[in-house]
């Protein structure tokens, strides 16, 4: 039987009239990581907030390992860490300095702070750093010492609000490489995201919030199959025959043709299997040479934007 390090029920919190988070439930399992998926406005960030004891919840219940957030929020803080948006570290201060700074107010020792930063730094590949002011890291730099500063106090569950929000496709992976290896020593961590890719890469179970409401929970793999149809995907030999292999596509009764012109490819749902064979024929009968072809399932972009109407992207 799984244990839930996580467990939210019936949240509510409201801003005046504005009510960003109506009846939120979910769990996260110890050890696996927890994707919280929805565009900017969707509720997210209030929901951590919330679990984080940053908030008030308005309404419902919520526990951190067995903690109550609201009438033991002293326990909760120590055993969480959280890391935002924003790298909540001082760029007056160096690398070192900073994760030293976080042990003490963790009531460490002196010397116990100094070791934990020493032991992060390099955990983080920032021990050539560690003397520089962080005025002076990159951006990539800076998530990965606020990453560092969330597991000074060796938390059992980590809140993660979208760490890689602006960060380069490199620093991104790095940050991911990170994440997976904290999950595989067995802490859980509840991220949130509106990376589509991240959630997929990352999460063991996605909860789909929009305009402050759950509407969709699964493993990634549970919500492409649910939701959405395969997804033929068709590469062809020469840029100038997209368009007569789109109309050629279209031809088959497809309900919806994608052109994309850079990687001179194609796609087009497979609402039955017997669309495979008829779009390949009409191409074959178009004269279109095809480079290559690939089934897929869709992605969690798709899915989103079949859900609630627009791309995870955008802004509501």
């Amino acid at each position: 039987m799984s244990v839930a390090s996580v467990s939210v029920r019936n949240l509510r919190k409201s801003f005046g009239e504005i009510q960003a988070v109506r009846d939120v439930s979910f769990d996260v399992e110890k050890g696996t990581v927890l994707g919280l998926l929805g565009p900017n406005g969707a509720g997210k960030t209030t929901t951590i907030r919330m679990l984080t004891t940053l908030l008030e919840p308005d309404g419902g219940t919520a526990s951190v390992e067995g903690h109550d957030v609201l009438t033991h929020p002293d326990e909760v803080r120590r055993i969480i860490g959280l890391a935002g948006q924003y790298a909540a570290v001082d760029e007056n201060l160096t690398g070192w300095e900073n994760l030293s700074m976080v042990g003490r107010l963790y009531h460490l020792s002196r010397a116990d702070a100094n070791e934990r930063a020493v032991e992060l730094l390099e955990h983080f590949d920032l021990s050539d750093a560690a003397d520089r002011r962080l005025a002076t890291y990159s951006g990539g730099m800076r998530r990965r010492l606020d990453l560092a500063a969330s597991l000074v106090g060796r938390p059992s569950v980590l809140f993660l609000d979208e760490p890689t929000t602006g960060l380069d496709p490199q620093s991104r992976l790095a940050l991911w490489q990170s994440i997976r290896e904290l999950v595989s020593e067995g802490t859980t961590v509840l991220l949130t995201t509106q990376y589509l890719e991240e959630a997929d890469r990352l999460s063991d179970r996605v909860v789909v919030i929009d305009k402050g409401v759950v509407i969709e929970e699964g493993t990634p793999e549970d919500l492409k199959s649910k939701v959405g149809v395969d997804v033929l995907e068709i590469r062809i030999a020469h840029i100038s025959e997209v368009n007569k292999a789109a109309a050629a596509l279209r031809s088959t009764g497809a309900a919806e043709v994608k052109v994309d012109f850079a990687l001179n490819q194609l796609s087009m749902p497979l609402e039955s299997m017997g669309m495979l064979p008829k779009a390949v024929r009409a191409l074959d009968v178009a004269h279109v040479e095809i480079d290559d072809l690939a089934v897929r399932q869709p992605t969690l972009d798709e899915v989103f934007l079949k859900l609630t109407g627009h791309h995870a992207e955008s802004t509501v």
